[in-house]
């Protein structure tokens, strides 16, 4: 990974370095010079033949590996950084634009939050009403990162800089034009196709990372390296409820609850029920004498300034609102303590935030967000505008983290965000509407986001805005259930949408595919926990798990979750049937209801109805599930596991379970978990411990093993205890199922097939 850090020598004013967003300063190398003339430098990079070639008049990076050249920093020349002349106009913005070049085969860009387009990207959080299909319009997030894809490499580029900025890519072939000696010394072809990509940014200076890859993996571990990893989730999600009455704050005061009589009862009635509650805490501040938490945020001066001094103001859900500096550490602590149950009267252990608005939204504001001059301290908001989002969420994570002790996990919803937010919890993608096209542009965006380092996202089920059709709701749930955040949410003028006001069928329909999301918890929680080890994406695109397989690199409509659940949801209307691309060469894939097999590397034609979730697991694969049902995540904590090992055309499977208490830190700070990997071979199943040195125990067990694509054995035998087990075979689909094994989830065992 190459790091270009460019900033004025004597500046009349200061420019603006990110902070914050980086867990660490990145480790630094020396370089050696491999050769130098009077107007350029070649320095190598280390391993694989790799070197870093500067050129100063006019200035160029360029590295290459061997022959080929990777990335060109300028290479068009047209690299402009603006600066200050005279100090009349002191708080004038600056910018600069900086053109990259990829020379990459075939590139698939990830910009998070948008799928691809032609026109220019623009990163700008705002809060946008009813936003746009297939336009590169800001919205409510934005991680300046681009990832590039092809047969030979990945790579990724990382834009540290929290101001407006526009990414503008073209594709086209150049060749080494005047720059020709300088390549042919390290022996660098002269021609080959690139990709254009040029960075504008309002404010701020050049600070640049480079991700040489070569693998997705590769590009994923250095990302995590520089922003952090996924949160780890806690396990509880989202369940259905039937509400009496909305309690919110008196006249949108936030951290301030109504005192209505019988609302402790309620919280009360949630716990015993094993539910848990998510209030809403936005960042805009009500002007009112009255309200205690406006009054000490202003005797603090913890409020955002205007240019001439004062408070900044502006318009929001209370009305008159103040717009606390959360870029003050001083200002992110006090906020932070807020939360903690003697400050937040009538807050439980059950309770958690969802941080809306956050952008900042400003309805009367220029595009219904904060003027560019308002001053954070001794910088213009517009040096820190995609930050906002960010601190929010940072100080609500850390005031749940602190109420208890720093034992408990957070669960902190955010709709603004940036690069690092995957550290502080989970991110939906807005305020879509109830079509079909927001159904399945939803994919597209979770995917951008995962590849970016932000996992846990989803879209809002059946849309924010408008009314959605019985179909267009069932197929939304359906979808929902595979991806990483599940959450219906609706505006508050919309008909009212809970699944029993569509009729029994539709019930029945919308019930069934929770189910399927409650019984692959298991499965979920273990692919967390590996995200946050690894920076890996929990929602991926196809092309992320088979890199060489060109077929793959263009889809959007279907995803694997983790790298052994293939799902293609039906997001058309009237839909009777799907063609889902099944990759790799050599593969199988197993339908996960009907245990049909099929064959990688082709195109399926699925026929689907309303209750279809076309949904394939990988052989070679070993998943964990927990089928029984049960009103909530909680209740299932100590249910049985079952096994489905799919197996490849060698007869064999591997899997992991993962097992922590669920909602404390201890998995990372006493090592209190369960990681054990299951593999199936030569007819033995077992489950041995990757995790010698942790220690956790757990009332779970193995209930039953289903074992797809293998032959039909005569006996079947639990090893150690030496108990033969109960089975039955199913010829037609090769299903072998072995009830009871009875084992701990955390103990080694063994299966032995004859």
């Amino acid at each position: 990974m190459t790091r270009v850090k460019i900033n004025e020598l004597k500046p009349l004013k200061p420019r603006y370095e990110v902070p914050d967003v980086l867990i660490s300063d990145p480790i630094t190398e020396t370089l050696s010079v491999v050769s130098q003339d009077e107007n350029s430098l070649v320095l190598s990079l280390g391993g694989k033949d790799q070197r870093l070639i500067v050129s100063a008049q006019p200035f160029r990076l360029d590295i290459v590996e061997g022959p080929q050249v990777l990335v060109s920093l300028n290479s068009r020349g047209l690299l402009a950084f603006e600066h200050l002349r005279g100090i009349t106009f002191r708080k004038l913005p600056t910018s600069y634009k900086v053109p990259p070049k990829m020379n990459i085969f075939l590139i698939i860009f990830s910009l998070p939050g948008h799928p691809r387009y032609i026109d220019p990207y623009r990163l700008y959080n705002l809060d946008v009403f009813q936003y746009e299909l297939h336009n590169p319009m800001a919205l409510y997030g934005a991680v300046p990162v681009l990832i590039s894809h092809s047969t030979d490499r990945t790579m990724g580029i990382f834009w540290l800089n929290a101001a407006e900025t526009w990414v503008d890519i073209s594709s086209n072939t150049a060749g080494k034009m005047m720059f020709g000696k300088i390549l042919d010394s390290v022996q660098v072809s002269s021609e080959a196709p690139q990709t254009d990509v040029r960075w504008i940014s309002e404010s701020g200076i050049i600070d640049v990372f480079i991700m040489l890859g070569p693998k997705p993996a590769d590009v994923f571990t250095q990302y995590a390296s520089l922003t952090g990893t996924q949160t780890h989730r806690e396990r509880f999600h989202r369940t259905l409820l039937c509400i009496r009455s909305i309690i919110c704050s008196n006249s949108q005061k936030y951290i301030v609850w109504v005192k209505i009589i019988d609302f402790p009862l309620c919280q009360k009635s949630l716990v015993f029920l094993s539910l848990q509650l998510v209030a809403i805490v936005d960042p805009h501040i009500r002007v009112d004498s009255g309200y205690t938490i406006h009054n000490e945020i202003l005797s603090k001066s913890f409020y955002v300034k205007n240019k001439d001094g004062g408070d900044y103001e502006g318009w929001c859900w209370p009305g008159n609102s103040g717009y606390p500096d959360f870029t003050n550490p001083e200002m992110r602590a006090w906020w932070a303590s807020k939360f903690a149950y003697e400050q937040y009267e009538g807050s439980m252990e059950n309770q958690y935030v969802w941080n809306d608005m956050n952008e900042p939204s400003v309805f009367n504001g220029p595009e219904v967000t904060m003027h560019k001059d308002a001053l954070h301290g001794g910088w213009e908001h517009r040096d820190v505008h995609n930050l906002y989002g960010l601190y929010v969420q940072k100080a609500t994570a850390d005031g749940l983290v602190e109420r208890s002790g720093g034992v408990e996990r957070p669960f902190v919803l955010t709709r603004a965000f940036f690069a690092g937010s995957q550290r502080y919890g989970a991110v939906w993608t807005g305020d879509n509407a109830a079509e079909w096209g927001h159904l399945k542009i939803s994919i597209p965006m979770c995917l951008s986001l995962g590849l970016a380092g932000i996992s846990f996202c989803g879209a809002d089920v059946g849309g924010f805005f408008k009314h959605p059709s019985a179909e267009l709701l069932v197929r939304w749930y359906q979808a929902g259930a595979y991806q990483p955040f599940f959450r219906a949410h609706a505006h508050i003028d919309t008909p009212r949408r809970e699944p029993w006001l569509f009729g029994p069928e539709n019930t029945a329909l919308i019930r069934e595919a929770i189910r399927q999301r409650y019984a692959l918890l298991p499965y979920w929680y273990q692919l967390f926990y590996n995200a946050h080890r690894t920076g890996y994406p929990v929602m991926r695109p196809l092309w992320v798990e088979y890199p060489d397989d060109v077929a793959t690199f263009s889809v959007e409509d279907e995803y694997l979750i983790g790298k052994d659940l293939l799902v293609h949801p039906v997001t058309d209307e009237g839909a009777t049937a799907v063609t889902a691309y099944l990759p790799g060469k050599g593969e199988v894939w197993y339908d996960v209801h009907t245990f049909q097999k099929h064959d990688g590397e082709q195109s399926l034609y699925i026929p689907v109805t309303m209750s279809s979730i076309p949904v394939f697991q990988r052989g070679g694969s070993i998943i964990c599930r927990k089928d029984r049902v049960r009103r909530s995540s909680s209740c299932m904590e100590n249910d049985p596991y079952t096994l489905y090992a799919a197996l490849n055309s060698q007869g064999s499977a591997e899997g992991e379970l993962y097992i922590d208490d669920f909602h404390t830190f201890n998995f990372e700070k006493a090592k209190q978990f369960v990681h054990r990997h299951l593999s199936f071979s030569a007819n033995t199943l077992s489950s041995r411990n990757l995790a010698p040195d942790s220690q956790f125990s757990t009332a779970s067990w193995i209930e039953k093993i289903v074992i797809i694509g293998g032959s039909q054995p005569s006996s079947a035998t639990l090893k150690n205890a030496e108990s033969a087990l109960e089975f039955e075979f199913d010829s037609t689909l090769a299903v072998l199922t072995l009830r009871k094994p009875g084992v701990n989830a955390a103990a080694d065992w063994t299966v032995i097939l004859r």
